[in-house]
């Protein structure tokens, strides 16, 4: 009788309990289809589920009275909803798409960007080694995308129509006052920097915001490696240039170092060329980087680059004997600061020595010394997810002392900047960037507005359109000549980007239109600042990626004229071409990479006549011996084509010292923990 009424009190209880139960049912959705797989339950409890492949959901409760039910779902805002739990059968839960905030976003409008800044596509040392026929040279390597153009006779990188000085170089968000080496005239030059140095490089062709300045076309801004948290040495090997490096890792700093020896002594006993050498092209360079991570979230990297450049050469009946010193150097800081904000802290210095015996006649002598010291402070906070800001403030203090034959000069200013940025999220898939730049030198001061205004529909998606005006000090010659009555050039960009990303392709399509304002014109032997120009245009940039082959297409179409230096009516610069076309294709066998190129521009035009169109295919092999060996080998123009580059006051061709360039290096890493990762830096 005893275990009877046990049973039946069970029974009543379990009765009782299914009669409090209650099944909470419905549907997710989010307005134009059902949600597979979405999260619902009662908050306070373990009752809930997940949405079946209709969207649908039943669960049983025994909660009573007034209750919470919550929903989430990934890429959507979660949903709450509160009522008694009687009434929670048959509902209808609409859920919203979750904005982007404003830190997720990323504006890629006339930028193309390399390494791993900013959530861009990745592109590494090796990749810049391996681009074409660049020979590890991030301005060659540059050279293959739309917007630049093909300028051999001095191999520096010409945007949009714009000048060379056009395009500004920055290292962790310092200025660099030269960044290419030096070698004789028409004759092409490389930059400073080794592609192994840095983790991004992000190179705008125009359109970029308030913290950049003395830019009238394209920046350049390049970021540091981060601390080292490993060991890590290296030697690499060529006809041409040799180097040694490596870097010491420490419990919360790392410090770098890296000497190279560039010489084209051997090359050009192996191989035949058109100039008289005196002495060969030589270049001792020697880099290091300190960086430190502080417990507060400080990071401070500082950086010191020094390069010594000679070459001798017989033409014209002279001996020219060319040298040049390059010293380049800075220090920066970001830290965590409350409530959101961070400060970031910067100084650098770049010093210039060039000296010239014969430079322009036998039994001259030519002297230039340039210096530039720039600082930095910007203070940036997220605001919300909606709204980030900062303003900065910055001061580029310039020296410039001439010596030739009876021209000489001594040059003193500073161009003292501010700026203010602001990027809103308007509505959840519209940004607005927001920016405005003043500058002060001497006593006037020039305000420049820009602004972008994107819309990202999608991840695969988006379109910008981007307006600003830009501005920079004229060459130091020039400012010397005219008594700093120049002032300021002017440049107005609009740009309007439609890019379209799938899983394998890329495609970006950028019309743009530059106008210029207040360019040195010559007129009575006086330089004013009287001088106008236009550019306008359209790029067009497509990559593919299929299993082992990856090609590009860079192709642009540049209409450009100007009224300034010497040119007193309006005319096509002689270092533009109209149509500039690039194709590359990378295929991956195994352990070998081969990488093909095609480059093509348009006809200059100079007054003694207008240049043949440039033609040159290259090709390239990468070879991984092993983890830690990598042999690299290309031939730049295999059909040895003569490409004539310019005319020269006489109206003699221009053209490479040699129509073909062949060049084989070998990488080793010493001591390292990645496979395949050049260890010199």
């Amino acid at each position: 009788m005893k275990h009877l009424l046990t049973h039946i009190i069970i029974l009543l209880t379990a009765v009782c309990n299914m009669a409090a139960q209650t099944t909470v049912t419905g549907i997710v959705t989010d307005g134009k289809e059902r949600l597979v797989g979405a999260n619902v339950f009662i908050i306070g409890t373990i009752d809930g589920c997940l949405t079946d492949s209709l969207g649908q959901f039943a669960f049983p409760t025994s909660k009573t009275g007034e209750v919470t039910l919550k929903v989430t779902y990934m890429g959507y805002e979660d949903y709450s909803h509160t009522a008694d739990v009687r009434q929670m059968t048959h509902l209808t839960v609409r859920m919203k798409e979750q904005a982007t905030t404003i830190s997720e976003v990323v504006v890629t409008a006339s930028t193309f960007s390399f390494g791993k800044s900013d959530n861009f596509k990745t592109m590494d040392a090796l990749d810049v080694v391996m681009a074409g026929n660049s020979c590890g040279d991030i301005v060659a390597a540059l050279q293959t995308l739309p917007g630049t153009q093909k300028v051999g006779e001095d191999g520096k990188l010409y945007v949009r129509g714009g000048e060379s000085e056009e395009c500004q170089t920055f290292v962790n968000g310092m200025h660099v006052l030269v960044p290419y080496s030096t070698n004789t005239e028409n004759s092409a030059v490389r930059g400073r920097f080794s592609p192994f140095l840095f983790k991004g490089i992000n190179f705008s062709l125009g359109g970029y915001g308030g913290e950049y300045g003395q830019a009238l076309s394209a920046v350049l801004p390049m970021e540091t490696t981060d601390m080292a948290t490993s060991d890590k040495y290296g030697v690499s090997a060529s006809l041409v240039d040799w180097n040694v490096g490596g870097t010491k890792a420490f419990a919360t700093s790392s410090l770098s170092f890296n000497a190279a020896l560039t010489s084209m002594g051997l090359y050009d006993r192996l191989f035949s060329q058109r100039f008289d050498f005196t002495r060969p092209y030589r270049k001792l360079s020697g880099e290091a980087q300190y960086k430190k991570e502080f417990k507060t979230s400080g990071v401070l990297k500082s950086y010191v680059g020094y390069d010594l450049t000679s070459v001798g050469l017989h033409v014209d009946g002279r001996h020219l004997s060319l040298k040049e010193h390059n010293i380049y150097a800075n220090v920066t800081h970001k830290m965590s600061l409350n409530r959101g904000f961070s400060l970031f802290t910067g100084v650098a210095n770049s010093s210039v020595i060039g000296d010239i015996d014969d430079a322009v006649a036998a039994g001259d002598h030519y002297f230039n010394f340039r210096n530039e010291v720039h600082l930095k402070a910007e203070l940036r906070k997220v605001c919300s997810d909606v709204l980030k800001m900062s303003a900065g403030v910055e001061d580029y203090i310039r020296h410039s002392r001439l010596s030739y034959e009876t021209s000489r000069y001594h040059l003193d200013y500073n161009i003292l900047a501010t700026h203010l940025d602001a990027q809103w999220r308007v509505i959840p898939r519209l940004f607005l960037n927001m920016s405005a730049r003043a500058e002060m030198m001497g006593t006037d001061w020039l305000l420049m507005p820009r602004t972008t205004l994107s819309y990202v529909p999608n991840k695969r998606l988006q379109t910008s359109l981007v307006l600003g005006r830009y501005s920079q000090t004229a060459a130091d010659d020039y400012l010397a000549q005219s008594r700093k009555a120049l002032g300021q050039s002017t440049a107005d960009h609009a740009i309007l980007s439609v890019q379209y990303r799938t899983a394998n392709t890329l495609l970006r399509v950028e019309p743009y239109w530059k106008k210029y304002h207040h360019l040195p014109l010559l007129k009575n032997g006086t330089y004013l600042p009287q001088g106008y120009g236009m550019s306008r245009g359209v790029d067009v940039f497509m990559e593919n990626n299929f299993k082992n082959l990856t090609t590009t297409l860079s192709y642009s179409y540049n209409d450009s004229e100007r009224c300034s230096f010497d040119n007193t009516q309006p005319c096509m610069p002689d270092f533009a071409s109209r149509h500039n076309l690039r194709l590359t294709a990378k295929y991956g066998i195994g352990r070998t990479i081969i990488g093909l190129s095609e480059s093509y521009a348009s006809s200059r035009h100079f007054p003694q006549g207008k240049t043949p169109a440039y033609n040159s295919v290259d090709a390239n092999l990468t070879y991984l011996l092993s983890p830690k060996v990598i042999i690299y080998t290309s031939l730049n123009n295999i059909l040895g084509r003569t490409n004539i580059f310019r005319f020269d006051k006489m109206g003699s061709p221009v053209t490479a010292t040699r129509d073909s360039f062949f060049y084989i290096g070998i990488f080793v890493s010493l001591k390292n923990n990645k496979a395949y990762d050049i260890s010199n830096f």
